[in-house]
């Protein structure tokens, strides 16, 4: 169904938007939030891809009634007062990033945030940008690295939203930035700035989100954009092969994902009696439930109940200033020919005059 369009008013400017996309995150950490959220979630066939049929048995005939009370389990864990630490960070980045255009572009591009799963939804945020006069957005998810799961997810709700609306905006989409020099860069110096602090470890583990091995014999790039962004990490940092190991966290289910499994490595570094290891997560630009609370705490206990010594979890980028230029950075970059030059008031009067007297030339009224 065709939504309605808001009113025409000729003459009013055209708006620039940029609309930035996370997975999402419930509303509360308790088993009723956690339900809604995790059945939006796991019934995209983007995310999990087996037959509808089978897969409908097992999502409401068991997983919906056993995981939702241990999910809000753990949200409870790392819970900020302010609400969820991933909405709590995107909106502080989506802020920051305004503040930043603000500064440096006029008229500046309208900002805002929406999440895949849960709230504030795409279809709602979107609708907002366009009633507010947004004729062309940017969609830029902020996930460094393309996964059909995830990015290509987010992509397929923006344009089923835009399949319901008559008049539609422009759009133009981020695919990725996992080997964006000011990212690497920013990621690199994050790790310095902890290690000035506390020293380096033994060895550093980049653990990314998992996803099942047959996602890359499908075509699916994710794989290989981890491994180049943990690579270029690891350059940055002067760091030789045996200082580092990059890891996959996350698996669900028993089908085989990508290796090697964050855990069993941390286990077998824990065996092997590392004194410490540090982990990063790299693909993730805001702390999470994923780094909070599966790597800061339960990774954790891994490696210490297998022998390990010390461990610590680096913070994601979150709100530093050298992420968020960065990501104004990309934003600019992708917004070229749709940005307008900054006028001075007597070329803007000069250019009104020009356009006034041709509209008299053709015979418009004074």
């Amino acid at each position: 169904m065709i939504s309605p369009e808001p009113v025409y008013q000729h003459g009013a400017s055209n708006r620039t938007g940029i609309l930035l996309v996370n997975l999402g995150t419930p509303d509360a950490p308790t088993a009723q939030a956690l339900r809604p959220y995790l059945k939006q979630f796991l019934s995209n066939p983007r995310v999990v891809e087996i037959p509808r049929w089978a897969w409908w048995l097992i999502l409401n005939g068991v997983i919906l009634n056993t995981r939702p009370k241990q999910s809000a389990e753990k949200y409870a864990l790392i819970w900020m007062p302010e609400g969820s630490p991933l909405k709590i960070h995107t909106e502080r980045q989506t802020r920051l990033l305004r503040d930043i255009l603000e500064n440096h572009v006029t008229p500046a591009p309208m900002v805002e945030y929406a999440m895949s799963i849960g709230n504030p939804s795409i279809a709602e945020v979107l609708g907002r940008m366009k009633q507010l006069g947004c004729e062309r957005i940017l969609v830029l998810p902020l996930y460094p690295q393309y996964a059909a799961s995830s990015t290509a997810s987010a992509f397929d709700e923006i344009f089923a939203q835009l399949q319901k609306m008559r008049n539609t905006p422009a759009i133009r989409t981020v695919k990725h930035y996992h080997d964006h020099p000011g990212y690497i860069a920013a990621l690199a110096q994050n790790v310095r700035d902890y290690w000035m602090r506390t020293g380096k470890p033994d060895k550093l583990v980049m653990s990314f989100h998992g996803v099942p091995r047959f996602t890359l014999d499908k075509g699916d790039p994710y794989h290989c954009e981890c491994r180049k962004t943990g690579r270029l990490l690891a350059e940055r940092l002067e760091l030789d092969a045996d200082e580092y190991q990059i890891c996959f966290q996350s698996r669900f289910g028993r089908a085989e994902w990508l290796t090697p499994y964050t855990a069993v490595t941390l286990e077998q570094l824990g065996k092997q009696a590392i004194r410490r290891v540090d982990v990063v997560c790299p693909g993730f630009v805001s702390d999470c439930l994923e780094t909070l609370e599966e790597i800061a705490m339960e990774a954790k206990a891994i490696f210490i109940q297998a022998g390990g010594h010390e461990f610590h979890y680096i913070p994601c980028l979150n709100e530093r200033e050298d992420w968020i230029q960065t990501l104004a950075d990309i934003a600019l970059a992708n917004l070229q020919g749709w940005l307008e030059p900054e006028h001075s008031e007597d070329r803007m009067q000069e250019e009104m005059e020009l356009s006034r007297r041709r509209a008299l030339e053709m015979g418009a009224a004074n």
